[in-house]
């Protein structure tokens, strides 16, 4: 049995906070990053209470909602939250923009826009923390709690997180809900490229495409 695997079988008996508060005695180079999403609260505010002092990447595609920028500010002082905003390089984004890349090839506009900035980063780490759950998509239903990516783990700790597990997160801690929920967005991203739909049935609509290109 692999290293990894031996990880995958301890970390699954453990609760989220439990996964995480032993991510942090069991590595040391920790790469965080967060969409402000509609489920972003959960892990954010798992690793606030694990570890405060911890840096959040939040990857600025210049195309976020209003309603997303808003909800990072108010995740941001309602958890203390260490934020750093990452953009791309303002040539190749202002590209897509004047050339509407999304409309016409959406793979190179991830590419650009979310897959570079972040590459940029990843040097030095051991772990990059996401929180992914299986019952976001196919590919993600095939996910365990850690993934070797290159030379560099993923770890999901609440990648068993059922939608109910999710909303009872959310209503036990009294976290704020996205505000585009309300309106029909279950999954939110960049603006051209989300619609209003359940799960993530409204990313990349008519579109083969189901993840921006960070977790494939």
């Amino acid at each position: 049995m692999s290293h990894l695997e031996n990880r995958n079988r301890e970390y699954a008996q453990l609760s989220p906070e439990k996964r995480v508060e032993k991510l942090y005695s069991d590595y040391n180079k920790i790469l965080v990053t967060s969409s402000f999403g509609t489920t972003s609260a959960i892990l954010l505010h798992l690793i606030s209470r694990v570890n405060p002092k911890q840096k959040v990447i939040f990857l600025d595609t210049t195309y976020h909602f209003a309603e997303t920028l808003a909800y990072k500010k108010q995740l941001t002082e309602l958890l203390q939250l260490d934020v750093e905003t990452v953009r791309p390089e303002e040539w190749k984004n202002s590209f897509t923009n004047t050339d509407q890349t999304w409309s016409k090839d959406p793979d190179l506009c991830c590419s650009i826009n979310k897959v570079e900035p972040l590459d940029r980063l990843k040097a030095g780490y051991e772990i990059w923390v996401s929180g992914l759950m299986k019952n976001q998509n196919s590919h993600r239903k095939q996910l365990e709690v850690f993934e070797q990516k290159s030379d560099l783990v993923k770890f999901y700790p609440i990648i068993d997180f059922s939608e109910h597990d999710a909303a009872a997160y959310i209503k036990k801690y009294e976290l704020p809900e996205h505000p585009l929920l309300r309106h029909g967005f279950s999954s939110v991203g960049c603006i051209h490229c989300t619609v209003k739909g359940r799960g993530r049935e409204g990313r990349w609509v008519n579109r083969s495409k189901s993840e921006c290109g960070l977790h494939i």
